[in-house]
């Protein structure tokens, strides 16, 4: 099964999806429908790019090697929902059904070897 199979399959899961760096193409499985999972990819796409950007200024402030840059991934959590994006797969987590930890533990394991540099 794939990633975003295995994630969308995961309690408390709404979607999973991944889009491309250029921004041209998505996959997305779960209760979005089509409209709204493109418009989840292009937010994740958008906040990754931004993200990358803020993270490379930070970086400046740091010595060598502090461990920011570069940045391989991003969390936003809410009173009801999750969002959290490693490499250029996202995930969308309702807080009471399920577990961030359990979700993020699989993105990170399977996206460990992601190039950062594709941003």
């Amino acid at each position: 099964m794939s990633l975003i199979g295995e994630l969308a399959a995961m309690p408390g899961v709404i979607a999973a999806g991944e889009y491309s760096y250029r921004g041209d193409r998505y996959v997305c499985k779960g209760r979005l429908d089509d409209e709204l999972a493109r418009k989840a990819s292009i937010m994740c796409r958008a906040t990754t790019m931004g993200l990358h950007m803020q993270a490379g200024i930070l970086g400046g402030f740091c010595a060598e090697g502090c461990g920011l840059v570069p940045a391989h991934g991003w969390v936003v959590r809410g009173p009801r929902y999750t969002v959290c994006v490693v490499a250029n797969v996202f995930c969308f987590i309702d807080n009471e059904a399920g577990s961030l930890d359990r979700v993020l533990g699989l993105m990170r394991e399977r996206l460990a070897d992601a190039p950062a540099d594709l941003v």
